[in-house]
């Protein structure tokens, strides 16, 4: 079976992979991949200096690189994930994408066909679910043809 394993590089995200790290250990698991999920660049509207502003040429530098160390830290959230799975004798693979990561993940499960996806809660729930939403409960919702489970870290709790 070919398992999906989800970071956001958050506390709750690196409990997922480890427990995930732990369920691939079994004989039935034969491919591993690692998948983080970017949301993309910041829209021109929505840079620092606001709409409408024409910025200079070093505040355009200072905005590319930004943009390339939010890229790096997201290699690093993988990068992270995968050397779980290395020191347990796992390959992995990773996966970095832009998107909604909801929708992302569920696609990219579905184009690969993957079998189980691994993903973390921060065990939000009530209003606070309602007002920021829940990438766990939206995978669960739309995911087809492979089982998902939600690995929720007992001090995610009260978040």
């Amino acid at each position: 079976m070919k398992v999906l394993v989800c970071t956001d590089g958050s506390k709750q995200s690196r409990f997922a992979v480890e427990q995930a790290a732990l369920i691939a250990e079994g004989p039935n698991f034969d491919e591993v991949a690692v998948i983080h999920v970017d949301e993309g660049e910041p829209r021109y509207t929505a840079l620092p200096w606001g709409e409408g502003y024409v910025p200079s040429e070093q505040e355009m530098e200072n905005y590319r690189k930004m943009l390339e160390e939010r890229k790096e830290e997201r290699k690093n959230f993988l990068l992270e994930a995968r050397q779980v799975f290395e020191e347990k004798g796992i390959r992995a693979r990773t996966i970095l994408k832009d998107g909604h990561p909801a929708q992302t993940i569920v696609g990219v499960a579905e184009e690969e066909g993957f079998g189980m996806i691994v993903i973390g809660s921060r065990g939000y729930g009530g209003l606070k679910r309602l007002f920021l939403g829940s990438v766990s409960n939206a995978v669960v919702q739309e995911a087809k043809n492979c089982c998902v489970v939600v690995v929720k870290h007992q001090s995610s709790q009260g978040l």
